[in-house]
């Protein structure tokens, strides 16, 4: 089944200069390369009203309008799912994502995913790119999740989250004590060794992390997370790479039990079978009216036990 429709958007700051398939690609990454290069070449891809070619750059608020045939996604089917709506209007919806839940379809998971549950509680993302997800978490992490209702509201939170202009923040906790907060500029790429795994190495795509300290234990530390780039385990992968992998984090960590920890702590430690990671609060301009939207939910109980637990152990150890 085919769907005619039109894409429109306007040119980032980000993406000023940049040659229009590279632009294209960064405004609308649901499309592939080589799709968008056949349209551009095939005169369906209008910039300013103008057809271009496309090593021809693009400039910030030049605007764009691609008129496309898309194909629907085979095997995608509904699902009936209880999902926890954050936030909702006729553009958008927010859902806080329980961890363990895999967000979209894929080899070993055409059923019991995000996705499923969504084009069951409205058929409408049927019709959209990726059932209208902006962006995804790891099956493993849990919290807010933005998905557009309308094309014109995936197009433009598409070109926000490029622009990074969605600002997304998330509680960690991590292997051992850190003395302080920062940032960390690292660049992200595929494992040599296992491509399913990320690494900082060079050549990697840009990738930077803000935190800063919320609490420090006997051996772990809770921090909050801000994602200014949103490369694939970001933060897990940077983490890994100062040294405090996330705890449970089978990934990129190992288990690690704080000396001296008690036996309690040790048993909450070893049973914590996630990455110990929760995406807290997602801030954007709504797509439609630019009113600020803010919406925030608390960590599930599983993080929050583990918190517990690891104060209470650090009772009575000095803090630094």
């Amino acid at each position: 089944m085919t769907d005619a429709r039109q894409l429109e958007g306007i040119v980032p700051k980000s993406a000023s200069g940049l040659r229009l398939d590279r632009a294209l690609a960064t405004l609308f990454p649901e499309f592939s390369r080589n799709r968008l290069k056949a349209w551009i070449l095939d005169g369906q891809v209008l910039i300013g009203g103008e057809q271009r070619r496309p090593k021809d750059p693009v400039y910030e608020g030049e605007s764009i309008r691609i008129e496309v045939t898309v194909e629907d996604e085979p095997g995608l089917e509904a699902q009936a799912m209880d999902l926890t709506i954050l936030y909702q209007d006729e553009h958008v919806l927010v859902i806080n994502k329980p961890a363990g839940l895999v967000v979209h379809p894929g080899a070993g998971n055409s059923r019991g995913t995000l996705v499923n549950g969504l084009l069951h509680y409205d058929p409408v993302l049927f019709d959209l790119p990726r059932a209208g997800l902006i962006h995804r978490l790891d099956k493993d992490t849990s919290g807010v999740l933005v998905i557009a209702r309308t094309l014109e509201a995936h197009t433009r939170l598409t070109a926000a989250m490029q622009a990074r202009e969605i600002e997304r923040s998330y509680l960690a906790i991590c292997a051992g004590r850190l003395s302080g907060g920062g940032t960390i500029n690292e660049p992200i790429g595929r494992h040599d060794g296992d491509r399913t795994r990320m690494a900082v190495r060079s050549g990697g795509r840009h990738a930077v992390t803000h935190y800063k300290i919320l609490e420090k234990y006997r051996g772990n530390s809770l921090l909050a997370v801000k994602l200014e780039t949103g490369r694939t385990h970001q933060i897990r992968v940077h983490f890994a790479h100062l040294g405090h992998p996330l705890v449970g984090d089978g990934a990129y960590g190992r288990p690690s039990f704080p000396r001296g920890g008690s036996k309690q702590l040790h048993a909450t430690l070893k049973l914590f079978s996630r990455q110990a990671l929760h995406a807290h609060k997602l801030e954007f301009a709504h797509p439609i009216t630019n009113a600020p939207v803010s919406v925030s939910t608390r960590p599930p109980a599983d993080f929050r036990e583990l918190c517990a637990e690891l104060r209470t152990d650090a009772e009575g150890i000095d803090s630094d």
